[in-house]
C-alpha cells in the first residue's frame, strides 16, 4: 500500500534538493534515514523529516511495517519565487531571486 506524504514552500531550490532525493531514491526508508543523516546538504534534513513523517504515517494510519517501507518515488517540484533588489553600481539594480520548493515524497511496502 502506497503512503504518500508532502512537504510545501520548503526554502531551498529545486536543484538543490534533487541532489539528495537521487540518492534516496529506491531505497529502504530506515536505510534513507540513516544515510541522510551524515549528508552535510541542507536538503538532507528537510527530505529526512518528510521520511519520518511518512514513515509515522505509515504505522498509525494504515497499520504498515516501518521496516517493510521503501522509497518508491520521491520528486521536487518548482514553488513560488521572492524576487527582491540589490544595488549596483552606477545606479543600477542587481535582482535576486530566492528560489522555493515543493516536496513530493511515496513509500511502499515491500512483497
Amino acid at each position: 500500500m502506497e503512503v504518500k506524504a508532502f512537504a510545501r514552500g520548503l526554502p531551498i531550490s529545486p536543484q538543490k534538493i534533487r541532489l539528495v532525493c537521487d540518492q534516496v531514491r529506491g531505497k529502504n526508508a530506515q536505510q534513507a534515514i540513516v544515510l541522510l543523516n551524515y549528508m552535510p546538504h541542507k536538503g538532507a534534513g528537510l527530505v529526512k523529516k518528510l521520511i519520518e513523517s511518512a514513515l509515522a504515517n505509515a504505522e498509525n494510519n494504515f497499520e504498515l511495517n516501518r521496516l517493510d517501507m521503501y522509497v518508491k518515488t520521491i520528486f521536487a517540484d518548482e514553488s513560488f519565487k521572492l524576487k527582491r533588489v540589490k544595488a549596483g553600481a552606477r545606479g543600477r539594480y542587481k535582482p535576486r531571486v530566492k528560489r522555493y520548493s515543493h516536496l513530493t515524497l511515496v513509500l511502499d511496502e515491500k512483497e
